[in-house]
């Protein structure tokens, strides 16, 4: 198969399905992996498509958001990992921040019920799960953006500035060396940024293609949070561990 034939099937494939591995490129191109791995390199440095561990997605637009229904398809074994790793660090009488999201939402029914915790979460879906658990819940208030489910705006923010906890559970859309943790909505972003300045920790729920990606707005640096994931690129892995904490997580 010529380059170009190459280059057209990995784009169709990224279009299609939104991330690809190359070992499911393999076969139909009839191709090692050392050209692939070149291949996706070069889309990359044309700006065709993002690289990420094991593969390519479609590269994404800053201000860009899918949905929860959308992104709960993606990554879900890891996220499932990932979520019970960090329901783990849950301890006796704690007060958490759990914050909206795909992979925070999988901690819920690992959490044990004998903690005494108090959870304050700006989710509709989540706050509803953990009353089913009989978990005690704030919700804060606010508009509710449909697309994450998540409360936003002046009430949410009022509500928030008035708690401390003792952990946060964070999602986020990326985390950069260089423009730290990032989402593409500015008024998630606030929201995100001042429940992790009210902890005593945050951590962070990252699977592993959120790794080198940015998105429109940041929500603040590297060493604001520890980072649980599946897995952290090995050609990175010790750069981030030079600005933060990093929890590897078996899938």
């Amino acid at each position: 198969m010529l380059t170009e034939e190459r280059y057209q099937h990995i784009l169709t494939k990224v279009e299609e399905n939104d991330i690809v591995t190359i070992n499911e490129l393999l076969l139909p191109l009839k191709a090692s992996e050392s050209t692939i791995r070149r291949d996706l390199q070069n889309l990359e440095n044309q700006g065709l498509l993002t690289r990420i561990h094991g593969g390519a997605k479609k590269r994404p637009r800053l201000n860009f958001e899918a949905t929860m229904n959308e992104k709960q398809q993606q990554f879900h074994t890891e996220k499932l990992a990932i979520a019970k790793a960090a329901a783990s660090l849950i301890t006796k009488e704690d007060v958490i921040y759990l914050d909206a999201g795909t992979t925070t939402i999988e901690m819920i029914p690992f959490i044990p019920n004998d903690l005494s915790i108090k959870v304050v979460t700006n989710s509709v879906k989540h706050a509803s799960l953990l009353v089913d658990r009989e978990i005690e819940t704030i919700i804060l208030g606010g508009a509710i953006k449909l697309s994450t489910n998540a409360t936003l705006g002046y009430e949410t923010l009022r509500q928030l500035k008035q708690f401390h906890f003792s952990k946060a559970f964070m999602g986020m859309n990326g985390a950069h060396l260089e423009a730290g943790f990032t989402t593409p909505d500015p008024e998630e972003a606030v929201v995100k940024k001042i429940a992790m300045s009210q902890s005593q920790i945050a951590f962070v729920l990252l699977d592993c293609s959120k790794f080198q990606q940015t998105t429109f707005t940041q929500v603040a640096s590297l060493k604001a949070a520890e980072i649980i994931t599946n897995e952290c690129p090995k050609d990175i892995y010790r750069k981030f561990q030079l600005q933060t904490k990093i929890m590897e997580v078996k899938s």
